[in-house]
């Protein structure tokens, strides 16, 4: 009480306010509205920070697949090819930033099998080296990835590619490669027979349906060039990966193209932003709700208090003080509220693998089958940016919430209010 009793009076009459009061029943209804204004806040900050770190979560998982099988940065020749990559990798590797590098060539393919003819993503890489830069070895269901030895036409496919073509291992399957060749006959598409050595599963169905590895130098012969295209590179971090590019563009020498994995996978990440973006806008509507609850409630008080406010100015308060003290009260109320529901979303969204399987079994339901999303659990990640960003937002919507009520409350006219006291 003492720390109270040292606050100006505009907040301690504000404070006073807040709290239940017991001299009617109408003091206790308009504090029972107050305490609704701070379940609404809280409830709606809640349910935007959970929402946000599912997404969040969501977004990782997927994320994680795609880069298992893609470079966070990918390096190219302006030329072409990069007979030197081994110099470049160094070159690359003086950024800190930079974990790993690999050389590839990447060209696309038909696959055809016995009638069926499937687009592929050709990548050949180095077995050795491409652990620098993905999982893919790591992913492997049949086969092995070192089998994809120079000369051995051996090939790696995906899951759903393999599964389309209906190939298994030790099978073949013959790629036909956009670029013909002159015959007798005319121009040709060029074909080149493999054998299926090895089927991956990342997770991801566009990769896992479209995507084919083989040995960078049976790669180089389908291209018809001496070296690797380029070089992916691996960073510490993947949100980085824009800044760090644009940095290795600067630092790196000669004529180079580089690409990061936002720009090579644009049209996902975009709409991912996006929907982000709406559910934020949507969510936020909850707390704007819970702020009209707020007005309404600082509406009651200003009509029930017209004659504290006519003595309070009659000992000179001025319009501004008594402005100040219902945006005080406001202002209380959405700071807790907001408080409360950031505590409530921060604990969900840390516990929802031990909350949701709960709720699973209480209702008896399944919200996620492993065998059509691939993952059992709900996934979630806190940003402590959405956090932040969810509480300012909370906060500003009840301190807007308390203006208007304030101001009524100061034009009240002393002599018009205690006319009927």
């Amino acid at each position: 009480m003492s720390i109270i009793h040292k606050l100006p009076y505009e907040w301690q009459v504000g404070l006073r306010y807040t709290r239940a009061g017991k001299s009617s029943g109408r003091s206790s209804f308009i504090s029972f509205i107050s305490l609704i204004s701070v379940a609404g806040i809280a409830l709606g900050v809640a349910a935007l920070i959970i929402v946000l770190s599912v997404m969040n979560g969501f977004q990782k998982q997927v994320t994680d697949r795609m880069l298992s099988v893609l470079a966070h940065i990918e390096v190219f020749d302006a030329s072409g090819s990069m007979p030197d990559w081994q110099a470049r990798a160094k070159e690359a590797a003086q950024n800190p930033a930079v974990l790993g590098s690999a050389p590839f060539v990447e060209t696309q393919g038909l696959l055809v099998r016995d009638g069926i003819m499937r687009p592929s993503i050709v990548r050949g890489v180095l077995p050795g080296v491409e652990d620098n830069v993905s999982t893919v070895a790591k992913q492997i269901r049949a086969g092995s990835f070192d089998a994809l030895k120079p000369g051995s036409f051996n090939i790696v496919l995906g899951y759903a590619l393999a599964r389309a073509l209906g190939v298994g291992m030790g099978d073949k399957v013959t790629m036909v490669l956009a670029q013909g060749q002159v015959t007798p006959a005319g121009m040709v598409p060029r074909t080149r027979s493999f054998t299926v050595a090895g089927i991956f599963e990342a997770g991801h169905f566009d990769f896992d349906a479209a995507l084919s590895f083989v040995h960078i130098e049976d790669a180089q012969r389908l291209e018809r060039q001496q070296a690797p295209s380029g070089l992916r590179l691996r960073i510490a971090n993947m949100r980085e990966a824009p800044q760090v590019a644009a940095e290795l563009k600067a630092s790196m020498k000669g004529d180079l193209v580089v690409r990061d994995w936002p720009k090579l996978n644009a049209n996902w990440y975009a709409a991912v932003q996006t929907e982000k973006k709406m559910m934020f806008i949507i969510l936020t509507l909850i707390i704007a709700v819970a702020a009209f609850n707020l007005v309404s409630s600082l509406v009651m008080t200003v009509t029930e208090k017209q004659a504290d406010i006519a003595i309070l100015r009659t000992l000179g308060a001025s319009p501004g003080s008594i402005m100040k003290i219902f945006m005080v009260q406001g202002a209380v109320v959405g700071v807790l509220g907001t408080l409360a529901g950031v505590a409530m979303g921060v604990g969900v969204s840390k516990n929802i693998g031990v909350i949701v399987p709960f709720i699973e079994r209480l209702l008896g339901v399944e919200f996620l089958s492993k065998d059509i999303y691939l993952i059992s659990t709900v996934p979630s990640e806190l940003y402590t940016p959405d956090v932040v960003t969810i509480g300012i937002v909370s906060v500003v919507l009840a301190f807007a919430a308390t203006i208007y009520p304030s101001w009524a409350a100061s034009r009240v006219k002393p002599a018009e209010a205690l006319r009927y006291e």
